[in-house]
């Protein structure tokens, strides 16, 4: 089974963090009862770092199952697992520097973020089947493969 292409995985980050800002900005901009371009600020800044997180933390996902499993076919298992780190390291870099422009403490923040993570914990999940089924993995055709099922 072979990897995502580069252009796969750029259509594959992009397509996930603008689709998530369209949805989770003024969702949490009413929630919370801040200024839509506070909120706006605050997703266009995280949904870049998101971005690049996303591309860098799929790469080393799919190198890791590739080197512990064989393979970087992620069953539903591998996307709750996969899902969760993402999420985890996503919190731990982007909790501070939200707090500092929101004016808010880091608990407040936190509990925002946490509503926020709640959010993205199902979108990365759904998300990811969905791009998986709409542009699945390019399989192998090395000889003595035989042709896939």
């Amino acid at each position: 089974m072979t990897m995502r292409s580069f252009p796969d995985r750029v259509r594959h980050a992009i397509s996930f963090e603008l689709i998530g800002l369209v949805i989770v900005t003024p969702l949490t901009a009413w929630i919370y009862d801040k200024p839509m371009l506070d909120m706006g600020v605050v997703g266009v800044g995280a949904a870049t770092a998101a971005t690049v997180w996303n591309f860098v933390f799929n790469l080393g996902f799919d190198h890791a199952m590739r080197r512990w499993v064989g393979h970087v076919q992620k069953a539903v298992h591998h996307r709750l697992l996969h899902t969760m780190l993402f999420e985890l390291g996503l919190l731990i870099m982007l909790l501070p520097p939200m707090a500092w422009y929101l004016g808010m403490t880091l608990w407040q923040t936190l509990m925002l973020d946490l509503f926020i993570v709640a959010f993205y914990l199902v979108y990365n999940f759904v998300f990811n089947i969905a791009y998986d089924r709409l542009f699945p993995l390019p399989h192998d055709h090395r000889p003595g493969q035989g042709q896939p099922a």
